[in-house]
Order: structure tokens, then sequence, then C-alpha cells
């Protein structure tokens, strides 16, 4: 697995996050990790066909999709992920991913992504765990969001 692959959703992950949410996250250690269901968490899945192909997965527990849903709509404070919360949050996959199929376009690299699905935690439950490349975008004073990269 390419480590430079993560790089450009990475890079489009701090960008959006920044423009979205006002907050400047710093990045974590970079390693390959078992990505496995975990309680109360979320993950918006994105697929990727072309030069690369597999998945990207955003991973974040659910009060920290909460803050990031409540910051996008300008202060709203939502106490669940309801059908609005899940349809923000996967916004927030796609706008990261299409940025960095944009960047992996202006490398050479062709890549399609799918439209974004999102997992909560009791939908999980039948997802074998799979090796990933992952790194950690730390949100200050919100919490973590988990880039992990799949891709054969």
């Amino acid at each position: 697995m390419k480590a430079e692959v993560i790089n450009p959703f990475l890079e489009s992950a701090c960008s959006v996050i920044e423009q979205v949410i006002q907050v400047s996250p710093s990045t974590g250690s970079l390693g390959i990790k078992e990505v496995a269901p975990v309680q109360d968490h979320i993950w918006i899945q994105i697929g990727m066909t072309g030069s690369f192909s597999g998945m990207v997965v955003f991973g974040l527990k659910e009060t920290v999709a909460l803050q990031i849903v409540s910051a996008m709509m300008g202060g709203f404070v939502l106490t669940e992920m309801d059908e609005m919360g899940q349809s923000a949050i996967s916004e927030l996959g796609n706008m990261i991913s299409g940025n960095a199929s944009t960047i992996l376009s202006n490398q050479g690299y062709a890549v399609d992504i799918t439209p974004p699905r999102v997992i909560k935690t009791e939908q999980s439950e039948n997802v074998a765990p799979r090796k990933a490349l992952c790194i950690p975008l730390l949100m200050d004073g919100i919490g973590e969001l988990d880039i992990q990269v799949m891709i054969s």
C-alpha cells in the first residue's frame, strides 16, 4: 500500500475542516491499523475506482460527528444523529473525497469516487475487520477524525 495515497485525503480534510468548521486540525501518527467496528462511532465510506481501487473511510465518534454537524449548520445544536445530521456528515466526507480526487488527478492519477455511505455502529455488525493506512486528525475542542485508506 502506497503511503502517498493518503496525503491528498489528509490535505483535503485539513482544508475542508478549516473552511467548514473553522478549526485547524493537527495530524497524529501515520500507521497501518486493523479497522473494525467500534461502539458509538460513525463511518463515512467512499469507494474509489480508476488508478486506485478500494475505499476511504472517515471514522469518528458519534459525539464528534454531532459537534461537526452543529458547526456546519451554523451552531444549530443536534442531540442525535438524525437524517439531517447523517446528510451533513455525509456531505463532509463527499467534500473531502472530491477535493482529494482533484489533487490525485493533478498528480496524474484518474480516480472516481462513489457517493458517501454513512454507517453507524449498529449497522456495522457484519463488517469484517480490514487493514488500512490510517492517520488521525485531531481537532481542538472537538475530537478526532480518522482517515482510513484501503486500496488494492
